[in-house]
Parts: C-alpha cells; sequence; structure tokens
C-alpha cells in the first residue's frame, strides 16, 4: 500500500509540473476585438460578421483558431487575396486573436440554397463524397450539419454559396494553396458539382 500512495504522489506531482510547463492559453479581450473589427473588417463583413454580400464571407460562429489561421496566413502571404492581405498586415497578432473570438462569439444567421434542381446532388456530395472518384463525403471533416471541428474544420454552415464556390474553384486551380487536403478534394470536381455542393452548404443549420 505504501509503495503505491509513493507511486500515486509522484505520478501526480509530475502531472502537476507538466502542466505547470504547458504554456498558458492565450489571453482574449473581446472589447478590443469588437474594436478592431469594427475599425478593419466591419465594411466587407457587416456588424455583427453576417457578410450580407454574396462573395465575401460570413464570419459569425466561425471557430476562432481557424479565423486566427487565415489572418495569420493572409499576413504571411501564405493564403493569397490582395485585398485581406492588406487588411491582415494592419493588424497585430493580439488584434487578430481578439478579432477571431470576438467573432466566434456572435451568432452566427442561417442562410438558404437556392438551386432546387441541384440541392440533391449537393447533399450526396456533402454526405456521402463520390466514391468512384475517391471524393470523400465534405460531412467526414465538416461535421454533418456544417459545424466544423473546432481548431481543425471551419463552419461551413449557412455559408454563402458564391463565397463558397469561389473558394472551390480556388483549391482546385492552385490560386488557394493553404490546404492541401482541400485542393486534392476540389481538384475532382467539376463546376456543376462544386455549385451543388456549394449550395446546399448554404442551407445546412
Amino acid at each position: 500500500m505504501k509503495s503505491l500512495a509513493v507511486l500515486l504522489a509522484t505520478s501526480l506531482l509530475a502531472a502537476t509540473a507538466s502542466a505547470a510547463d504547458a504554456p498558458a492559453a492565450p489571453k482574449v479581450d473581446l472589447a478590443k476585438g469588437s474594436a478592431s473589427y469594427a475599425a478593419v473588417c466591419v465594411a466587407c463583413h457587416a456588424a455583427d460578421g453576417n457578410s450580407t454580400v454574396p462573395l465575401q464571407p460570413k464570419l459569425a460562429g466561425q471557430h476562432p483558431e481557424y479565423t486566427f489561421k487565415q489572418l495569420a496566413e493572409f499576413k504571411s502571404g501564405t493564403r493569397k487575396d490582395p485585398v485581406m492581405q492588406g487588411f491582415a498586415a494592419a493588424l497585430s497578432e493580439d488584434d487578430a486573436r481578439n478579432v477571431a473570438y470576438w467573432l466566434a462569439s456572435q451568432k452566427a444567421k442561417s442562410g438558404f440554397a437556392k438551386e432546387k434542381d441541384l440541392v440533391m446532388m449537393g447533399e450526396r456530395i456533402f454526405r456521402g463524397g463520390i466514391a468512384d472518384r475517391r471524393i470523400p463525403a465534405c460531412a467526414g471533416c465538416h461535421s454533418p450539419n456544417g459545424a466544423g471541428i473546432p481548431a481543425q474544420y471551419p463552419r461551413l454552415a449557412g455559408q454563402h454559396a458564391d463565397y463558397t464556390v469561389k473558394q472551390m474553384v480556388a483549391f482546385r486551380d492552385g490560386t488557394r494553396t493553404n490546404n492541401a487536403v482541400m485542393q486534392g478534394v476540389a481538384a475532382k470536381m467539376n463546376d456543376r458539382e462544386i455549385k451543388a455542393v456549394s449550395d446546399y452548404i448554404a442551407g445546412l443549420r
């Protein structure tokens, strides 16, 4: 019993030391995030992050780790967009993190599918992929309702179809190169399939 007690105590001390060595979670200031967003982002993405412009993405409710990563990659040039690169360059790392977490705190507004003749195809691709071309189901990474997986895969539900089409085509054509998995998936899809799955995503909630 004594040796067991010693072992448990040693394990507890090791765990405590490990926790102490772990990097502290970054501090987030939502008030500063709101202010930075209002100064830099609001013109394109609307006051609450629910853009009303079809080619400008809705950002409200997005996983903060994903938004922060994209801002960092715009700033470094890893993700190319002349407009976003300029705006991201104006944000410090703390600013970008605060903005990302502020956006995550905003309620995402639902969207809707518009292409009735394509939405069933879009659902099949999203939920089941295209087996004969080894195209995986979008739901496998982005979840069946499009909520995504925090820190790994972005929320897609309700996103403007036009924006999703634009990004899928950019992945396919090699003009967006900051995600090798998405490049591989999009490379196997034709325009009609991309449009169908994008429209289906717009209606997810």
